[in-house]
């Protein structure tokens, strides 16, 4: 029946519920994380448990943060509280750093961050996230096929804008595999992709609101010319537009080039 996944549960679209139910994609996942005992895992999302049992095969114990609380009473009747860890809670408002045992940063270890993603929430989410990036090693999403590309799209296409810059400023962004409607139950309407986001250690002291900021203007109108958008504020700010062509639009913008700019954008 249409969004009754096999086990009865009915996904909810309020929740955005597209549960993954097949097992060579799940099985690809896990390959591409390669998670290793004594890691600090947290899967956002786990819905059925497709991908948390797969996890929880190759490593001791993971973490998971669930906001349904149909499932997460189905996850806690399945596995011990000692192999999941639940937390019942919006991703977009729960504490990752909490997931981090104490002590766990300063002996260098860091949370791996997994899940098919919600479409409705992932956006808002990945920018959420970069608030936890210093206690981060990775991220491995499921996601809209259309997010994954704005994602690691290059500057000069329709694909590149704000989210694009933003991920990339921060994370190696790769784009690993797409997957096919049929591969969840129910099906959405859209094709997916998984995507490997590996945090940028050098950067992580790095305040991304300036950026945000930015770009907020450069891509808010991003069919004009950057003299009539970003210029004009940038010369209130007192901020240096050097490496800006007047002429140029957002999308042409290269990240380094943004990044470089919202450093003078903080400084002044």
């Amino acid at each position: 029946m249409p969004g009754h996944a096999a086990s009865g549960h009915r996904a909810r679209k309020r929740f955005g519920q597209h549960f993954l139910a097949d097992a060579g994609v799940v099985r690809a996942i896990v390959d591409a994380i390669a998670p290793k005992d004594g890691q600090h895992i947290v899967e956002i999302g786990p819905g059925l448990a497709a991908l948390t049992d797969a996890l929880l095969e190759r490593v001791d114990a993971i973490q998971a943060v669930e906001i349904d609380r149909d499932l997460a009473a189905r996850l806690r009747r399945r596995h011990s509280p000692d192999r999941l860890v639940l937390h019942e809670a919006d991703a977009l408002a729960f504490d990752f750093a909490a997931a981090l045992p104490q002590g766990a940063a300063d002996a260098g270890q860091r949370l791996r961050i997994v899940g098919n993603l919600p479409y409705n929430i992932s956006s808002p989410l990945l920018v959420r996230l970069l608030d936890f990036r210093a206690i981060v090693e990775d991220q491995h999403f499921m996601l809209q096929k259309e997010v994954v590309d704005r994602i690691v799209a290059a500057p000069g296409g329709a694909d590149y804008g704000r989210l694009s810059v933003l991920m990339q400023a921060y994370h190696h962004c790769d784009s690993l595999f797409d997957v096919p409607p049929g591969a969840f139950d129910p099906p959405p309407r859209v094709d997916s992709a998984v995507v490997r986001m590996t945090v940028r250690r050098d950067r992580v002291g790095e305040d991304p609101a300036p950026l945000q900021q930015l770009l907020a203007v450069a891509f808010g109108q991003r069919r004009k010319m950057l003299r009539g958008t970003l210029l004009p504020w940038l010369a209130q700010r007192g901020v240096d537009p050097a490496g800006i062509e007047p002429t140029a639009r957002a999308e042409e913008i290269d990240v380094e080039t943004w990044r470089t700019l919202a450093a003078r954008l903080a400084a002044a």
